[in-house]
């Protein structure tokens, strides 16, 4: 029987995780520990599973009574506004976070770890293999964020070398989903969000940076796959996203014809917003030949839009 620990559960991809992980009969015990700083305490209130422990704490200083065969971290704010307004509590979750998740490992157990595109900085190279190096600013306004990432792969990589930890580190691409927070900041979540509420839709800069917009049930089927379903002994680290490119503005604009009256406003650039992103997927597709992202983004703004119809109608409900 396995016992497994999840970071950051109660985050919007953390709580998709531990959906997953509660479908695995040899999972015997499934702790949660997360302090709600993104993650809301609502993104688990469906699961009625004695399994289930959910502990109140920031990740860095969990305190466990034992160890765990299973540790995924994914403890850390994804969107730019957020990590951007708390930098040092963004480097402490990811990096003191992944410390003391590894003293909390069990000797042979595995680390797993959720690592982002945002390695690769404004890349200069695209799609962008696992092999590239990337084009960070190591001191620029996103660093908190793609630094500490880049540190704790670092981390893992030489407990890996050194120690023999078994890892596993995926690079996710842009995901989007339900449970993302109404303030999450991101752009899909944004745009939906303002057209419910009859906001403009805030385009930053001219719209033509592009990303890969992976909807959260493909990255969850792939991230199932390569963390325990289908038996892979790679450490990675291994890209998980859509590969079709498509320009913010032309999702603003998708968004736009979902919400009939909704009108798009531009505003001044983010700093140091990447030009593009696209994942090379050459080697999940070797790894993992059953796998593709089968969600369009058209289908899966829908889906999100949707969602977020009903989170607004309950909140109304409830007040």
């Amino acid at each position: 029987m396995v016992r497994v620990l999840v970071s950051g559960g109660a985050g919007f991809l953390g709580s998709h995780l531990v959906d997953r992980l509660l479908q695995r009969e040899a999972v015997s015990a499934l702790t949660v520990v997360d302090n709600f700083w993104t993650g809301r305490p609502g993104n688990l209130a469906h699961v009625r599973d004695g399994r289930l422990r959910l502990v109140e704490a920031a990740v860095e200083h969990f305190s466990p009574a034992g160890r765990f065969d299973e540790i995924y971290h994914l403890a850390s704010p994804a969107s730019p506004p957020w990590y951007m307004a708390e930098p040092l509590r963004t480097i402490s979750a990811n990096v003191m976070g992944a410390a003391r998740l590894l003293e909390c490992l069990e000797p042979g157990g595995q680390i797993a770890f959720t690592s982002t595109s945002e390695v690769y900085g404004d890349p200069l190279v695209s799609p962008q293999p696992e092999t590239y190096r990337g084009s960070v600013d190591c001191t620029g306004p996103r660093s908190s964020y793609d630094e500490s990432k880049r540190c704790v792969e670092a981390m893992l990589f030489a407990a890996h070398r050194t120690r023999q930890t078994r890892i596993k580190v995926a690079r996710l691409f842009n995901v989007y989903g339900p449970r993302t927070r109404p303030d999450d900041g991101r752009a899909m979540s944004n745009f939906i969000t303002q057209a419910l509420r009859g906001l403009p839709l805030t385009v930053h800069g001219d719209g033509s940076h592009s990303r890969s917009w992976g909807y959260v049930d493909d990255i969850m089927d792939a991230l199932e796959l390569y963390f325990w379903k289908a038996g892979l002994d790679y450490p990675g680290p291994l890209n998980i996203g859509n590969d079709r490119e498509v320009a913010v503005l032309e999702v603003a604009r998708h968004v736009a014809r979902l919400v009939p009256g909704s009108r798009i406003i531009h505003t001044p650039p983010v700093p140091q917003d990447p030009t593009n992103r696209r994942p090379d997927l050459t080697l999940i597709r070797k790894l993992l030949p059953e796998w593709a992202c089968r969600v369009h983004y058209e289908e899966g703004a829908a889906r999100v839009l949707s969602w977020f119809e009903n989170e607004f109608e309950s909140l109304a409900a409830g007040s």
